[in-house]
């Protein structure tokens, strides 16, 4: 696998969340946290530098800690 840096998954997040319909964007940070939550676990990486590389409120690193918690439970739809 290809391992993913800060800045280059901060740039997915922002995207994820800009591009995300009007009242999806929580959505869509959840779901962010699903996709990524192995490459960020396994290389030991921040939320919170994530989320500041984003370009989003940083209050929504807690959002994508739920979003990797969920990644036990749930399998995102292609």
């Amino acid at each position: 696998m290809i391992k993913v840096n800060v800045s280059e998954l901060g740039r997915i997040l922002g995207d994820m969340y800009n591009k995300a319909p009007h009242g999806d964007q929580v959505a869509k940070i959840h779901l962010f946290g699903v996709k990524y939550a192995d490459v960020i676990l396994r290389n030991n990486l921040s939320v919170k530098d994530i989320v500041a590389r984003s370009g989003i409120n940083p209050s929504y690193a807690t959002e994508v800690s739920k979003g990797i918690k969920l990644s036990v439970y749930v399998v995102p739809k292609e």
